[in-house]
């Protein structure tokens, strides 16, 4: 199935309500893209995330890596989880993607899709450690390599729903009030055999607690 029939457009925001996900569009080249993708599988210390839910132990099927100014410590869903030094190709993106939107990231939670039938579910990136302050915005940069992939947003209170295909090289920012009021998640479809790679670049505050 190819979804790249056509370029993903520049749009402002693409929620109708109660946040804000500004869609940049393919900020990277087809050749940029694709040297990228292959530099992150083999360089990254890619791992199975761990959690705990209701009591149960889980090792999931996506792998993760977490990267930062420092090896940052926090507790999430149950595990503790520790950030690497940046590695040299996430610092330079992450420059880049700081001039295009305007805001500074420490950290980038890195994560790996082996093919469609790894996704993640509903969920918020509502932790204290990214916006403990009560009003404050969380500002999270998710920029995609690899496998296009379908990628939703589900209001928490209202019948709202937003589908997007997200291409090799597009840039989202979701700010505002997104967390509070959104969820989202990542798609899965047995058609998709190839891998993905998603890169999420955070202000991490290492004194929360979350």
């Amino acid at each position: 199935m190819n979804f790249e029939l056509f370029e993903p457009d520049y749009k402002e925001n693409i929620l109708p309500c109660d946040g804000v996900v500004k869609d940049f569009g393919l900020i990277l080249n087809t050749e940029q893209s694709e040297k990228y993708l292959q530099y992150f599988l083999q360089h990254l210390a890619w791992k199975n995330d761990e959690v705990h839910l209701h009591g149960k132990y889980f090792k999931t099927d996506r792998k993760i890596a977490w990267y930062g100014d420092e090896h940052f410590q926090y507790q999430y869903s149950g595990t503790l989880k520790e950030a690497f030094v940046w590695n040299a190709g996430l610092f330079r993106l992450k420059q880049y993607i700081e001039q295009l939107v305007g805001h500074s990231f420490n950290s980038c939670l890195a994560n790996l899709y082996e093919n469609g039938t790894q996704g993640m579910g509903w969920h918020s990136d509502n932790e204290l450690a990214l916006s403990p302050k009560t009003g404050e915005e969380t500002v999270i940069a998710s920029l995609s390599f690899g496998a296009t992939r379908k990628f939703s947003f589900k209001h928490k209170f209202k019948d709202h729903k937003v589908d997007m295909l997200l291409q090799s090289g597009q840039l989202i920012v979701m700010r505002g009030q997104t967390q509070k009021y959104w969820k989202h998640a990542l798609m899965k479809s047995t058609r998709i055999l190839e891998p993905r790679v998603n890169l999420t670049f955070r202000y991490f505050y290492p004194n929360s607690e979350a």
